[in-house]
């Protein structure tokens, strides 16, 4: 293992999305995160049949490479104790079932702290486990109408737009592991574990900072302004002769200098444009004005402008024109993996660089139960009892466990 979290054990009982994004991270960063899958079928999004590669769903893999799976029925009490043996030597348990759900099986966190009082538990839920939702469920699309994302979102007058990432979800995964590292610094500190606790509803309101300031100020909810900002202009996309480009214009200097470039400077004297505020109440003129004169040229022609002028700018791209541009390429947000079944796949990076303990993707995505009999072994079970779970179906194991 490399990585700042190398020797940290993890167990994860997370699936889909906001759990397995907290495992991948924890796992890119050196964590050894076992994967307790459930049976039948394991984590859900093994079920999304497209996109596949060779038959493997590329959403699944995407989210879980650097893990170990292990195929457990939490139902049978034979399951149960493989998890309570997991944690018995683990640091971290993360799981993202509805509120009750874990307490049910008897492996909650109050009974799993009594197995391992150091134990960091994380849970990921759709509201909190606390106030009058907690025992809701949540899904990203709910998490963002919840939060006000769709009515900020979209054009202005259009019917309200979810936002095209899973930024609930992602955001969740985020904090969850941010939780786990702080929880897990603390217990460094004093060998005390404890229960890290969020939400894709929190998740979703941490992303309103600027629109929740606004009505903070003014008692009146923020709507829709497309690619524009609702503090500051010009800052938004513009269109070019051959596609996109975001310019950035976000103080008094940038915006003298679009000007200047464009070849149009009495905009700077123009009443309607003359201070961010003026702009702000002007933005549909603005924003007709600046478009006509950035058609003019195409992206790359514009971004040489804009660079050379030293203002903040970039090519709207396509996820694949993105994924191809040579400074992903430069800070290694693209990698390869050897899968077993898709064969060499391609994964995003760790977005996190470290200079002394690089984190790094080992692995590929495992399949159903790859690792059931290793881990196994690792958490103290001898042959005779790997052969009883296995025989009463409390863990299944894949033909190269």
């Amino acid at each position: 293992m490399s990585g700042p979290l190398a020797g940290v054990r993890v167990v994860e009982l997370a699936q889909i999305m906001a759990g397995p994004t907290c495992g991948m991270l924890l796992a890119d960063m050196g964590a050894d995160v076992v994967k307790v899958e459930k049976i039948p079928g394991g984590d859900d999004s093994r079920g999304y049949a497209e996109p596949s590669v060779n038959g493997e769903s590329a959403p699944f893999m995407a989210m879980n490479r650097n893990k170990r799976s292990i195929a457990v029925d939490l139902k049978k009490e034979g399951g149960k104790e493989v998890v309570r043996r997991l944690v018995a030597r683990a640091d971290v348990l993360t799981e993202n079932y509805r509120k009750g759900t874990m307490e049910k099986l008897g492996i909650g966190y109050e009974a799993l702290r009594a197995v391992n009082p150091g134990l960091i538990y994380c849970s990921i839920s759709g509201y909190g486990r606390t106030g009058p939702y907690a025992d809701k469920g949540g899904f990203d699309l709910i998490a963002q109408g919840f939060a006000g994302i769709m009515s900020i979102t979209g054009e202005p007058g259009g019917p309200p737009v979810k936002s095209g990432s899973s930024i609930a979800d992602i955001n969740a995964g985020i904090l969850a592991a941010l939780g786990v590292v702080a929880a897990y610094v603390h217990r460094l500190k004093t060998g005390e574990g404890q229960l890290v606790d969020t939400s894709l509803m929190e998740a979703a309101v941490q992303q309103t900072y600027w629109h929740a300031a606004t009505f903070f100020a003014t008692g009146a909810s923020p709507g829709p302004t497309g690619s524009a900002h609702i503090l500051t202009a010009p800052y938004q996309a513009f269109p070019t002769a051959d596609g996109w480009i975001n310019v950035g214009g976000a103080n008094q200097p940038n915006w003298e200098r679009i000007a200047r470039m464009l070849g149009a400077p009495q905009l700077i004297d123009d009443p309607r444009f003359r201070t961010n505020t003026d702009r702000m109440m002007n933005l549909a003129a603005l924003a007709e004005t600046l478009g006509a004169l950035f058609a003019r040229r195409t992206t790359a022609e514009w971004l040489a402008e804009l660079d050379a002028a030293g203002i903040p700018a970039g090519r709207v791209n396509t996820v694949g024109e993105m994924l191809a541009d040579p400074q992903v390429a430069a800070r290694e947000m693209v990698v390869e993996t050897e899968h077993p079944v898709a064969g060499r796949t391609k994964a995003l990076g760790l977005p996190i660089k470290f200079s002394a303990t690089p984190g790094a993707v080992r692995r590929p995505a495992p399949i159903f139960g790859q690792h059931t009999r290793e881990v196994l072994a690792e958490a103290g079970f001898d042959g005779t009892e790997i052969a009883r779970l296995l025989r009463e179906g409390a863990v299944m194991a894949a033909a190269t466990s």
